[in-house]
């Protein structure tokens, strides 16, 4: 059995039921949760000590009927009732034995997925979040080497974070705890289990919301381990990790899975890293990791993101991902300006491609408002409530701007060789001129201007007729 079982009919367990057994407000027999809890302790001292007899560490199987009854748990402790009882009888500190005793992965996998559904319950979440052995069994979790254990782990972890009564708890925990780092990263550039590489980036994501210094930490320990690690508690010989390269792996593991909600997940942990200084210089200044970030992002951008042949809508779907990715490789383009240097993977001879996939974002966001104008006085259909919400929209704002401040980047470097290059493979012409200064003016007037300028040299008939269209502008001397 790879996964748990569906809940059991109300059949199941009600037969055994008798007045004052059940649980709370629900029809589940306190008798047979003891039963199985009991079972559970027994199993796995019986087993540890026919390990001790015959000094072996092998994986242990469950029966196929406890594994039927525990994995009855797992889908009950969804409930809050029952989750609060499990709290009452002390289920997370015989977990905290399973996982000390238990050497069968998948007896380790269920146990970490009912505590998983018991932290949903907020009371919970909290007594489970303050025990300090069970906190810091649940990390050691995350340098297992069986998948879905790694999995029930992540998720865990993640439903702490994201209750902010114990997230505090939790980050502090992570700081003190050298080896997650070791371990997320192992993960996410060596795992080919898409499922898994999300959850472990969701975690990453929520860690660099909440905490900026961890953040920073993470970002500069590749290139200074702490000597004090411990050696017992991570992967054998793990490399020199650098958070970087392991984010860019995990992403081309998803996108050839084909996976939008990791791609946006791991697009939004990589623009949090440019919010500071080390972030960028952590993508531009270590040898190939900017080269790398820009080709894989400037790939998925121009060749995988709103297409030519996509509908409008697309880009109201896919904003939130548009804008991280943009986001990231705004920072990037900047920087040639910020550190004095012009990569070779960044000149424009190379990525003419970019400022048609930008204007098309333009030009579909343009579409998506005046759709939305047509369709204010008709019955609204699906598709016209999600166009109706573009234009106050948070995330689509931003990501026009961003789209903008990158467009006009990108313009304010063209030469006169690289517009004529643009006008022939149809980069630019005049209609996608007229979208790019309709939304970049008068924001970006000075981009604008000295793009028309170095226009004017290469067409002058384009340049005239686009000063015409917005006699705003002037051409400068």
């Amino acid at each position: 059995m790879d996964r748990n079982p569906s809940p059991p009919s109300s059949n199941d367990e009600e037969e055994d039921v008798v007045p004052g057994d059940s649980i709370r407000n629900t029809v589940y027999s306190k008798h047979w949760f003891f039963s199985v809890l009991t079972k559970l302790i027994e199993v796995v001292s019986s087993k540890e000590d026919e390990s001790e007899l015959n000094n072996v560490e092998e994986q242990v199987e469950l029966n196929e009927e406890l594994e039927n009854d525990i994995c009855k748990v797992w889908d009950m402790s969804m409930d809050k009732d029952v989750a609060l009882f499990l709290q009452e009888f002390n289920a997370p500190d015989i977990f905290l034995g399973v996982f000390a005793k238990s050497k069968s992965p998948r007896f380790t996998e269920i146990c970490v997925g009912i505590l998983g559904n018991m932290a949903c319950c907020q009371d919970v979440c909290l007594s489970i979040s303050k025990h300090e052995n069970l906190g810091q069994m649940v990390l050691q979790h995350l340098c297992d080497s069986d998948s879905p254990t790694l999995l029930e782990t992540s998720r865990l972890l993640l439903t702490c974070l994201c209750h902010s009564e114990v997230a505090n708890i939790w980050v502090e925990r992570i700081r003190q705890s050298p080896s997650v780092y070791d371990c997320v990263c192992f993960i996410m550039s060596s795992s080919t289990n898409v499922e898994l590489l999300v959850k472990i980036g969701e975690v990453v994501d929520k860690l660099f919301d909440l905490d900026e210094e961890l953040m920073l930490n993470w970002i500069k320990k590749g290139s200074c381990q702490s000597v004090e690690q411990p050696a017992d508690d991570s992967p054998d010989e793990l490399p020199n990790f650098k958070i970087v390269p392991c984010l860019l792996e995990a992403v081309k593991q998803i996108c050839t899975d084909k996976s939008s909600e990791g791609l946006d997940v791991y697009m939004h942990i990589l623009q949090l890293l440019t919010t500071v200084d080390e972030g960028v210089q952590a993508i531009v200044q270590t040898p190939g990791n900017g080269k790398e970030t820009w080709t894989l992002l400037y790939d998925l951008f121009c060749h995988e993101l709103c297409q030519p042949d996509d509908p409008p809508i697309v880009v109201h779907e896919q904003k939130t991902v548009l804008a991280s990715t943009l986001s990231v490789l705004s920072a990037i383009f900047a920087s040639q300006t910020i550190y004095g240097h012009r990569h070779e993977y960044i000149k424009m001879e190379k990525n003419m491609p970019l400022i048609d996939s930008l204007i098309r974002v333009l030009q579909n966001m343009d579409e998506c408002g005046k759709r939305s104008v047509e369709s204010s006085n008709k019955p609204k259909s699906e598709e016209a409530e999600k166009l109706g919400t573009a234009e106050e929209d948070f995330h689509f704002k931003i990501l026009k701007d961003i789209c903008c401040e990158l467009l006009s980047n990108v313009l304010q470097e063209l030469s006169k060789e690289n517009i004529l290059e643009g006008l022939k493979q149809s980069h630019l012409n005049e209609q996608k001129s007229s979208c790019a200064f309709k939304n970049l003016l008068p924001l970006y007037s000075s981009p604008v201007e000295n793009f028309l300028k170095v226009l004017n040299e290469a067409d002058q008939v384009l340049a005239d007729n686009l000063r015409k269209a917005f006699p705003s502008l002037r051409l400068q001397a």
